[in-house]
């Protein structure tokens, strides 16, 4: 267990090449506290998604979706490996101590990642809403001052396209499929569709990063003019609903949190040190 994924190198960006120094990244290469406090951010998010999608394995409705959840949750958990061991660079902190040894109150992921699969169509919605906002957000990060930043997100963005379409067909084929896969897709939609405003929630951090991170605030009108066709072929419309209270950066998590990181985070806790 000597890493979060070690088969996973593709998710690696080298933070010994980052020679690029400014008041974000100091001269060895390592963040400044509050790009570390953003990387944790997406981090965070994509560690949290993925265990969630690694739920699905042997489980999911055909073989061949089996392997697409496992793949696009191997994807999530690259983009994790990089973004944490490039947060942890500023506290001497490894990937691994970020993921298996903080606490709830530690993680910073947005609710929307942490909600339980439930059914398909609720891991589906999941998806789409998480899929399109990642593909905006790590399209715009490419052009970060943050030099490490902007590598793990022109990497990233074309993992996310895929990612992105994966979960448009499964819009169109539950919504335009049986009356039960559209009546379930519909309350997928009521039950999750609150949690999707606090991606574009703006915090004081964000004041911090002009020039490295783009506002989340900013990114909202783009995700909605990308999921506004997909919901029209699916003659769907959004539901008319609250908006959730949200707080994952600041540590107010969901009530699914804990256990999903009491599952993820058993064998390291349970076996200090342990390598396979």
């Amino acid at each position: 267990m000597s890493g979060v994924g070690d088969e996973l190198d593709h998710g690696h960006v080298e933070l010994t090449a980052v020679t690029l120094a400014d008041e974000f990244v100091t001269s060895d290469g390592t963040a400044s506290d509050d790009v570390a406090e953003y990387a944790l951010w997406l981090g965070d998010d994509s560690l949290v998604l993925a265990q969630r999608l690694g739920e699905w394995i042997s489980r999911a409705p055909e073989l061949e979706e089996d392997v697409a959840l496992a793949n696009i949750a191997l994807d999530l958990l690259g983009h994790a490996r990089s973004l944490l061991r490039y947060a942890g660079s500023a506290s001497g902190h490894s990937e691994d101590d970020l993921a298996y040894w903080r606490d709830e109150h530690d993680f910073r992921s947005a609710h929307l990642m942490e909600q339980p699969n439930g059914d398909f169509a609720h891991t589906i919605v999941r998806q789409f809403a998480a899929a399109h906002y990642l593909f905006e957000l790590y399209d715009r990060l490419r052009a970060s001052a943050d030099p490490v930043l902007g590598a793990i997100a022109a990497k990233a963005v074309k993992e996310v396209d895929y990612h992105r379409d994966h979960a448009d067909q499964w819009m169109l084929r539950l919504a335009l499929g049986t009356d039960e896969s559209r009546r379930r897709l519909v309350t997928a939609l009521s039950d999750l569709w609150p949690s999707v405003a606090e991606l574009f929630a703006d915090e004081p951090l964000n004041d911090r990063l002009e020039g490295v991170a783009p506002r989340p605030s900013t990114l909202r009108a783009a995700f909605d003019a990308s999921i506004d066709p997909v919901l029209a072929e699916c003659e769907l419309e959004l539901p008319a609903t609250f908006v959730a209270a949200g707080g994952g950066r600041r540590g107010r998590h969901s009530e699914y949190l804990g256990p999903l990181l009491a599952e993820l985070q058993v064998l390291a806790r349970q076996h200090p040190g342990a390598t396979w």
